[in-house]
Order: C-alpha cells, then structure tokens, then sequence
C-alpha cells in the first residue's frame, strides 16, 4: 500500500461535512473529557458529533501512522511501537463511546452512522495493517528483538505487533491483500446488519397478551411490567412480554396457559428466520462464506483454525474434544430430568410430550416437588440495589479493600444509569465504575462489560468501566426483585469491570481485559462463587418489605438444588457452542446458500449428539449475535472452557479460607492486574500454583459419568 493511498485517504476523510470546521470548537471529542478521569461528557454528546469526530479521528491517525512509517530515522521500539501506542487517540475516544452508545441506548440516527461507518472503519485499519512501510519496521525490529534490550512487557508488545499485522495479512501479495480489503469491508457491513436486525427483530416480536387471565401464575409486578410495556407501546389495556437474547424466556417458568408459552417460544426461536426484512439467514451464510475465504487466503484451513490459534485452547482438535466428551453425558441427564417432568404431566393426565415451551414451567413443579421451593420464593430477598451495594460491593471490599462513593454529579446518557467511584485499600482513587441494569428497546440483548477508559501507565489513563444487562424494569414504584440468575449475572459482570479496573500494565494494548478470549470470561465466573459465600448472601440477601435475613432453610434448599435442571443448562449453551464450531470449521466450498442454513444447522445439532427436541440451543442461528456480530466467532466454547479455570479457582479459593484479603491480593497480583502482558495461562499457574483439574468443573455440572476433558 503506497504512501499516495493514505494520503488520498486523509484528504477524503478531511473534505468530509463538520472535519476541520468552526464546529470543531463545540464537539465534545475533539478534546480530552475534563471530568474526573476523562469520563464522557454525556450531556454534551448529540448524535450530530459522532460523525465528523470519526472522521477527524481516522484523518488525525492517518497522518501519525504516515510520519511512524516514513521517519528517515532508523526503527527503534520507542519511534515505532510506542509511538504506535500512542496514536489514535481521537478515533479511539469516540469509537468507544459510539460503540458503548450503540449497544446500550442506540436509535436511528446512531444505527444509521454505524452502518455507514462500518466499511469506512474496516477499510482504515487495513490502511494501517496493511502498510508495507510500517510493518517493514516491525519486522526489522521483530528480526533483532533480543538484542535490544527489552523488558518483559516490551517484548511481548513487539511480538504481539509482529504477529498482529501478519493475521491481518501484512505478507499477503497485492492482488491479495486488495481482495482482503474487499472481504474486511463487507463482512464489516454485513456483521453490522446482523446486529441491527437482531434488535428490530427482537422488539418486532414482543408478544402481545390480550387479558390479564392469560397471564395466570405470573406475579403480579411482572404482570405490571408487562402492562407498562403495553403501554410504551401505544397499547393500552394489554400486556407485553418483551423478549430476551436467549431461545428461552423467563415467563416460560410461570405462565400456566400452555398455548401462550408457546406462542411466546415460538416468538422467541423464528427470530431472523421467517423471511422480510431482518431475515438473517442470507447474512449469515455470506458471513460464513467470507470468513472461510479469509482464512483460506491467510493460509489456514478454516475460520476456526484462525481464530483458535490465538486462544489459550490453541487448536481445533482440542475445543471438538472438550465439546465431545461433555456432550452425551450432558444429554443423559437432559433426557433424565425430561423423563420426570413427563411423568408430571402424565399423572395431572396432560395428554401432551414435553415441548420447549413447556421445560422451564415443569421444570419448576419438579423442583417444588423434590426441594420444597421455587425460583419465586427467593426473589423478594433479591432487590437489585441490595444485591449490587450490600453483595458485589461488598465482596469486593471484603476480598479487596475497594470502596464505593455513588457520583450523582456526573452526567448519564440514561435516568436509571448509576456511576461509582471506587477507591483502593489505601483510599487512592482507583477508578470509575457505571451500572446500567436495565432492558429497553434501545439495548441490545445480553449482559455485557465494556471499557469507555481504559487503564495505561504509558497514557497516564485510569479506567472507567461500565456494566451493562437486560433486567426487565418493574412498573413505576415497584422495586426490583431479582432471579437468582440475575443475581449471578451481576457478580458475574462485576468480575470483568474488577479485570479491567485493576489492570495495572504499562501499554495499552495489554490493558483490562486484553487477553484471549477463552481466557477473558474466566475472572468473572470467579467472581460469581461469592453470590453464595455465606458471608455475602447473608449481608444482602434481605426481604425487600421486612429486612428479614433469607431463611437459613429456605438458602440450604437454595444451595441444594445447585445442580438441579443442569443437563438442561450445559446442554442448551454445549448445542450452540457446537454450532458455533460446524459453522466455522467450514471450508469456503461447503458452505450453505441461505436457504440451507436451517438445514445445516439441523444436521449439525443431530451430528453432535445435541439434538433433543425439548431442549433448544441457546441461541439459533439466526440471533446468535455473539458469533456474527459481538466477537465470538469460532469462540463461544469460551464460556466452558473458562469455567474449567473457574471450578478450579473456586476450590483453591475454597482450600485458602474463601473471601480473606489475602486472597484477593494474591488474585489481583499474579492474574488479574497483569491483562495481556504475559502468557495468560502462565498468569494462572503463577495463581493456581499448576495446571487446572477439570474434575470440579464435572462435578459442578453434574457430569461426573463424561470421560476426563483435556486438562
């Protein structure tokens, strides 16, 4: 790529509308945030700022990679790599809050500048990457890096460039890298209307319940929830379920009229499938087909191939045969918890065989049956400000010394948006921490951590982190009461927001939760092992009228029942991890049309072993946004593989005396605020003391009977 092309580039970007005018002065990006630790000025943002910001932005990184490649001074780590760490800073300002913006409170006007902006992005990093000049430095410098002296970190940095921009194709010829360029640029435009599609989708197919009656076993404030989803929506008098990320809903536990629990599953699982306009299949199939090529032209065999070579799991092979050997047992026991809830129906004479839709529902009648309580019993002592203050703040105090002061005088780009100041053991502080809890229309499904700052001792940055779920909101004056899943999601969340927060690397690239993705989840799922600490549970689990502590029996029933409904759990999240591998182990010639991916998918579930009819993938598809468009393509095996980590951590956690300082310290120390400057698995045995067990991991899903996964 010549010189003259990232000088026709900068000239284009800056004779774009609002670059280089008078309006610069009023655009809020164009400066560093003047709020404590560079916090965004949300009231300050309007739509009209994220355009012109991200042109000047990618014109202003344009002329610094421009003056890296083209010094006359011979490439040094400081005038090359450093100075790489340091430039950008525009695009990056408002690239993470644009990104954050979108997935939490997007509307047409933020969609539409994404959708445009995506191949433009797409294209400006391959101008980057694909830069002959810049990455002949970087090959000088990676040819003679142990001779010049480098510090551990430096190091690593120099060899993480290195190998970055040969991913990206920096050894390509030029006829390839131009049909890379071409196949970035699309699977930009098209990983963007699959994201798009999922939203509208999602919000077109709340399900609209005409009377009260038909909600029969709802409780009344979710009852009210739905009637004041009614009601935003202009339809007074009736009552809507909106829907979650996932294939199941939560209303599925507790709606007594099985034709509306199926209807509601059926809104849920023919999401992006049944043609008009966010139909997915035709995206995703040309995703698959572009991703395959890619890789192919980047020498490797398939998409996954590529992908898992970063990852701590390294190969194919080795991710098939944690899936494979987890897989019969975790169907086993599906099919045994299914035998039990049939014989419930039969015995109330039914006259049906369990469906989807009917699983969450019996699923509750057995565990009331063999446990004495249900998942409603618990939620008057889950509200949501209790469990966040008197739970994940204060194992986090317990565990760490951190302390919290709510910052009211900040501004938010949404009401019920909180931000945290946390302060360290010693009471320096430490950073900024946002809480957004609630679904909308406006946000994107799932739960999810993101970084508006990140921490750097090159950029002398301190991190805001931000928390994002989906908890439905209760109607006006009602409080919040949680599901114990919703309890574990927040300790869980609040495990990523601690990996970034305390990262203390000196370069950006390695900051927070830099690190693999089959690494990334595995903090948080630590984190989530103090929901149920007795110390903790019994500082927040408290009844939201009374302040009665959780009934030492009703939490021995709580704790009891930890394994129960589990070959639902692991065989629902195995399915669509299994998924996500028959995609992406695709050659770019044995990819489906778009009217063969519901085919495809069908036989790959039944090829796996995965394919019980009750029980549906966690995702389908056709909404499975993690893969097509969150960054877990080839990678949402992730979360079991990280739990590996985890069952071990706990049990280390467990064997040390459980929430003790500490504990903590030696966490933080040797894991947590490292990020990516070191070998993530070398981080955890400097943790753990050796290699994981995966016995615990077997143990907690209740599958001890599957052969021993690789260690």
């Amino acid at each position: 790529m010549s010189s003259h092309f990232l000088r026709s580039m900068a000239l284009l970007l800056a004779a774009m509308p609002g670059v280089g005018s008078a309006a610069d002065a009023s655009n809020p990006f164009f400066r560093e945030s003047s709020l404590p630790y560079q916090y965004p000025p949300f009231d300050r943002i309007r739509d009209e700022h994220f355009a012109p910001a991200f042109a000047a932005g990618m014109e202003e990184e344009l002329r610094e990679i421009e003056a890296i490649a083209r010094q006359t001074a011979e490439p040094t780590f400081e005038n090359t790599i450093v100075a790489l760490e340091r430039s950008g800073k525009l695009l990056g300002r408002v690239q993470r809050t644009f990104s954050n913006l979108v997935g939490a409170n997007s509307n047409d006007a933020k969609r539409a500048l994404e959708k445009e902006n995506a191949p433009k992005l797409a294209a400006h990093h391959d101008a980057i990457r694909l830069n002959p000049a810049l990455f002949a430095r970087i090959k000088t410098l990676h040819e003679t890096r142990d001779r010049l002296g480098l510090d551990a970190e430096s190091l690593r940095l120099l060899e993480r460039y290195y190998k970055d921009f040969v991913r990206s194709g920096a050894k390509l010829s030029e006829d390839d890298q131009t049909r890379l360029k071409a196949i970035n640029a699309e699977l930009a435009k098209l990983q963007t209307a699959f994201a798009q599609n999922v939203l509208k989708e999602t919000n077109a197919s709340a399900v609209a319940v005409d009377g009260r009656e038909d909600l029969a076993g709802l409780p009344d404030n979710e009852i009210a929830a739905a009637a004041a989803a009614a009601k935003a929506e202009k339809k007074d008098g009736r009552f809507v379920l909106r829907l979650l990320n996932t294939s199941g809903q939560p209303a599925l536990a507790a709606l007594e009229n099985r034709a509306w629990r199926e209807r509601l599953q059926e809104a849920s699982t023919t999401r992006c499938l049944h043609g008009g306009e966010f139909d997915n299949r035709a995206t995703v199939a040309r995703i698959v087909q572009l991703r395959a090529e890619r890789a192919a032209l980047l020498g490797y065999p398939t998409h996954a191939d590529y992908q898992l070579e970063e990852q701590t799991a390294k190969s194919v092979a080795t991710v098939n045969k944690l899936l494979a050997d987890l897989a019969p047992a975790a169907v086993a026991n599906a099919r045994r918890e299914a035998a039990d809830m049939q014989a419930i129906i039969d015995r109330e004479r039914g006259g049906f065989q369990l469906a989807p839709w009917d699983w969450s529902f019996y699923a509750e009648k057995v565990r009331r049956a063999r446990y004495a309580y249900d998942a409603a019993d618990v939620k008057p002592y889950f509200e949501l400000n209790r469990v966040l203050i008197d739970g994940v703040f204060f194992a986090a105090g317990k565990l760490y010394g951190l302390s919290f002061k709510e910052r009211k005088d900040l501004p938010v780009y949404e009401p019920t948006v909180r931000v945290f100041e946390v302060f360290d053991a010693d009471g320096s502080p430490l950073g900024l921490f946002m809480s957004d809890c609630y679904a909308r229309p406006s946000k994107r499904g799932g739960a999810w951590n993101s970084a508006y700052v990140a921490p750097s001792g090159l950029l002398g940055t301190q991190p805001v982190y931000a928390n994002h779920l989906n908890i439905p909101a209760p109607a006006a004056g009602e409080p919040t009461l949680l599901t114990f899943d919703e309890v574990n999601t927040l300790f869980h969340e609040f495990g990523h927001a601690l990996h970034g927060m305390f990262s203390k690397v000196k370069y950006p690239r390695f900051a927070g939760t830099s690190v693999p993705r089959d690494f990334v989840e595995y903090p948080s799922q630590v984190n989530e092992m103090w929901a149920t600490w007795p110390e903790v549970l019994k500082h927040y689990a408290k009844h939201y009228q009374t302040g009665e502590p959780l009934p030492a029996a009703l939490l021995e029933k709580v704790l009891a029942a930890e394994k129960f409904n589990q070959g639902f759990a692991t065989t629902e999240v195995l399915a669509a991890m299994l998924l996500d591998q028959a995609w992406h182990q695709l050659k770019p010639n044995e990819v489906p049309g778009a009217d063969g991916v519901l085919a495809f998918e069908a036989a790959a579930l039944k090829k796996a072993g995965v394919d019980f009819a009750p029980v549906p993938s966690r995702y389908r598809t056709t909404y499975f946004s993690h893969i097509f468009s969150s960054g877990y393509s080839a990678g949402y095996y992730s979360y079991i593989w990280a739990e590996v980590l985890d069952a071990d951590s706990v049990e280390w956690f467990k064997a040390n005396g459980g929430l003790l300082r500490r504990n903590g310290d030696h966490f933080r120390a040797t894991l947590l605020s490292r990020g990516g400057s070191a070998d993530a698995m070398e981080l955890y045995r400097t943790f753990r003391g050796g290699d994981p067990d995966v016995q615990p991991l077997l143990k907690r899903r209740g599958l001890e009977r599957a052969p021993s996964a690789a260690k």
